[in-house]
């Protein structure tokens, strides 16, 4: 096994993150995690999770924003400005990795577009994008939010019940495996460098994302026609696989084959189900789900959930308690786990990739805007005076006279 080093995987790479909101600034903030050294760039305004809230911290950004930004450097450039293009251009002189997530042809117009101008002056960058749509197509260049794409991608259709009707799943789904599948592509790219010596256009796009989550669904419609339908928190091709009342609340049974169902009907005193046709397989307890699901209940309202789920578990039955936010981080698991990430007053998680060689370390805490500016710009070669000039002109906005 190798011995943990110094610095995470991604030591010595240099990554300009130009994105606001969730999906690139998660993307970015695991690279941080891991040892890239990711310089935030905000527009004179800041990102907007700034301003998403409350709550806020005792600096005035949202809790939104600290869930997203550790570990980066920060400044900001108004990059409609020549000015703001030259330091973005200094700051590409010795970078691996751009990440963007402007609506597509906002570099264009500025000059700064990958094929127009990046790839060509700088061979080795990877330049990710992450937009809504993709930058054409009948939706092309359109913006794009994660609630929108649920809805629009079908997710919603298949999440709720006939009740409460379609509904958006309760997390940002989509724009969080969207900045998982923008690393992806990044650390792909980074990859294939090592063999061309060339960087590439990364793309991610929310559209993409959202259809690709459609499993099993997708694979079930295109075998039966059959739309799916809301079914709560069942599954449609697995019985049982949702949630139960117990005395207390509620659990959630993963059963998902026969041996399974045995040992939870003997762990439960309903052996006489075990006999059923109608429940002799998996696919017998789908047809009958709505059969299965209250003689289950009756057995399991009698228990209280934390036990049930524990002897379930040891037997080797999978099963959770329906647990509230705070006690699920607070649960001594996570504690085990060392899930959560503490620099001074802030709290955060941490990224869930764990390598035994090259652990990481996530960052400090999230910065504040643009407290960076001055030591990335003499890093960058610019003098006081010149650094000074910056800012009279907007170019660089003044960290304490944010708009």
């Amino acid at each position: 096994m190798m011995s943990p080093t110094e610095g995470g995987a991604l030591q010595g790479l240099k990554v300009v993150d130009l994105t606001r909101v969730l999906a690139g600034p998660l993307c970015t903030q695991i690279l941080a995690d891991h040892g890239a050294d990711v310089i935030k760039v905000e527009p004179p305004a800041g990102d907007e999770t700034r301003r998403l809230g409350p709550p806020f911290d005792s600096a005035g950004s949202a809790a939104y924003f600290a869930a997203l930004n550790r570990g980066k450097r920060s400044i900001s450039l108004d990059l409609s400005k020549p000015q703001a293009q030259e330091v973005l251009h200094r700051l590409l002189g010795d970078a691996d990795v751009l990440v963007e997530n402007f609506l597509p042809g906002t570099m264009e117009r500025w000059g700064l577009g990958f094929e127009q101008t990046l790839a060509e002056r700088y061979p080795r960058l990877i330049y990710c994008s992450v937009t809504g749509f993709g930058r054409d197509g009948p939706l092309g260049g359109l913006p794009g939010y994660d609630a929108v794409l649920q809805a629009l991608c079908g997710l919603m259709s298949v999440n709720g019940d006939p009740a409460s009707g379609a509904t958006r799943i309760g997390i940002p789904v989509v724009d969080h495996l969207t900045g998982y599948v923008a690393l992806s592509g990044i650390l792909m790219a980074v990859h294939a460098r090592t063999r061309t010596g060339q960087g590439q256009r990364v793309e991610a796009a929310l559209f993409d994302t959202a259809l690709s989550l459609l499993l099993p669904q997708a694979s079930n419609w295109f075998a039966s026609g059959d739309a799916p339908g809301l079914l709560g928190s069942a599954h449609p091709n697995i019985a049982p696989y949702e949630k139960f009342r117990t005395s207390d609340g509620e659990i959630f049974l993963g059963i998902v084959n026969d041996v399974q169902f045995r040992r939870f009907c003997g762990l439960v005193g309903l052996e006489e189900l075990v006999a059923d046709e109608r429940f002799a397989s998996n696919a017998a307890r789908v047809s009958h789900r709505a059969v299965l699901k209250p003689l289950i209940e009756a057995a399991t309202v009698m228990q209280a959930s934390a036990a049930l789920c524990e002897s379930l578990m040891r037997a080797g039955v999978p099963a959770g308690v329906v647990s509230s936010l705070p006690q699920a981080l607070t649960h001594p698991h996570a504690a085990h786990r060392q899930i959560l990430v503490r620099r001074g007053d802030y709290t955060g998680v941490r990224s869930p990739m764990c390598l035994s060689g090259t652990p990481g370390q996530p960052g400090h805490a999230p910065p504040a805007f643009a407290q960076d500016a001055s030591a990335i710009l003499a890093d960058l070669g610019f003098s006081r005076e010149e650094a000074q000039h910056l800012s009279r002109t907007g170019a660089v906005p003044d960290p304490h006279c944010q708009s």
